[in-house]
């Protein structure tokens, strides 16, 4: 068995195509425009900014607790899965020991409740990478930052 498994699970979007997202440094939250897989209008960065306070992070660091939480109840039939396969590999091969699958194993995961992405929040358009437009908060008063370049710009 990998040391990884990988486990798909679908995040809602607004009617806009937009994913809610949150800052790691100022924990506000925004939304960003999901790009269909392979669209070569998708920047390729190794780094996003955060349009409300500029932060740069990682891209797998912007996850909001309730998509964090959702995905991991989602996945909790393949981590089910995956924790007895391990079990049963580990005692594969040794002499003297029999191992027996108990079927109703769990780590007991909640199913969670389907997320709903309202629609809410404002378009903007940076003027950097158009192709890269954002949702901020109503009322947003203070300049935006670029997702891609961390470019400042009147919103």
């Amino acid at each position: 068995m990998d040391d990884e498994i990988q486990i798909p699970i679908s995040m809602p979007l607004d009617s806009d195509g937009f994913l809610r997202r949150e800052c790691p440094t100022c924990e506000q939250e925004f939304k960003w425009f999901n790009h269909a897989e392979g669209d070569q209008d998708a920047a390729q960065v190794s780094q996003y900014f955060c349009p409300l306070c500029g932060a740069a992070a990682g891209l797998d660091s912007w996850w909001t607790p309730a998509q964090l939480e959702y995905g991991f109840g989602s996945a909790s039939g393949a981590i089910d899965e995956a924790m007895n396969a391990a079990i049963a590999d580990a005692f594969k091969g040794v002499k003297g020991m029999k191992f027996k699958q108990n079927s109703s194993f769990s780590l007991d995961i909640e199913a969670p409740d389907p997320l709903i992405e309202p629609d809410d929040m404002l378009i903007v358009e940076p003027p950097c990478h158009t192709n890269e437009p954002l949702k901020v908060p109503e009322g947003f008063t203070e300049g935006v930052f670029c997702l891609i370049c961390g470019a400042q710009f009147a919103a």
